[in-house]
């Protein structure tokens, strides 16, 4: 059975979701708009349920903690996007991230409350997600996170893939044909399921910035099936963060995927 979502959301520019104000911010590679647009685009995330020491211990000295915790576990996830169509141009991404939320603030039932009561309002969410690695495919989009919201990227090749159930894709080594990780598989049965927007909170300028993401789009939430995450060779950092986390060889919890992707990335607030 093919469970590919065909796009049914307007992928006009001047749909009222991407009507809002904005303005210029020069970074070293061009201007870029705020808040970016992403008019079109797949996605595939995957979740999985990690050590919470491990967390911690990449925490360490960020002024954040581990959230969406359960016992011993603590949530991460490895994004993957490729975008066609947005206002910095066509280029592909994976996020590797862990929910945080900022040192000192209470955790209801370990924060999934706070998330599963604010899905599409992220200006409520004291939970965030903290990226730890971010690579991209072009250096606007490097450019961009880094200088504008201090988000941990790198430019390199993304090879990506989602054709009904089967999903691959890959992060580089820059300048090598070397992967870093390798996601893939046939993901398992899904449903339909509403998307997320996100809180985010990344380090900018020496201090701690929090930016949302509006999402819309139809998502499936899928079992894993098949699909694994394996931590390949190279000396990359995001490898090391990989194997840090014991994401070597294991498969997700759950999976949300989508070929009807579109968001806003707002402009970050630096925080005291």
């Amino acid at each position: 059975m093919n469970m590919m979502i065909k796009p049914k959301l307007p992928v006009a520019h001047n749909d009222p979701f991407f009507l809002v104000p904005r303005r210029t911010v020069r970074t070293s590679v061009g201007k870029v708009e705020l808040p970016i647009m992403y008019y079109d685009t797949s996605s595939l995330v995957t979740f999985f349920m990690v050590d919470r020491e491990r967390v911690d211990a990449l925490l360490t000295g960020t002024g954040m903690v581990p959230a969406l915790t359960v016992g011993g576990r603590a949530l991460a996830a490895l994004a993957c996007y490729e975008y066609r169509d947005t206002s910095v141009g066509v280029y592909n991404e994976v996020g590797l991230t862990v929910a945080v939320t900022r040192q000192g603030e209470a955790q209801e039932l370990g924060g999934w409350k706070d998330v599963l009561t604010t899905l599409q309002q992220p200006e409520m969410r004291h939970v965030a997600f903290h990226i730890l690695d971010l690579p991209v495919t072009t250096e606007m989009a490097n450019s961009a996170g880094r200088e504008i919201w201090g988000f941990p990227k790198f430019v390199t090749e993304i090879p990506f893939r989602l054709q009904g159930r089967d999903f691959a894709c890959q992060v580089m080594e820059p300048g090598t044909s070397q992967s870093v990780m390798t996601l893939s598989g046939r993901m398992g049965p899904s449903i339909p399921n509403g998307p997320l927007s996100l809180a985010l909170l990344s380090h900018h300028n020496g201090r701690l910035c929090r930016s949302t993401v509006n999402v819309r789009g139809g998502t499936r939430l899928a079992l894993p099936g098949s699909v694994r995450l394996t931590v390949d060779g190279g000396s990359h950092v995001m490898r090391d963060r990989l194997m840090a986390l014991g994401m070597d060889d294991i498969a997700p919890l759950a999976l949300m995927w989508t070929h009807a992707f579109q968001s806003r990335l707002n402009e970050g607030v630096d925080l005291d």
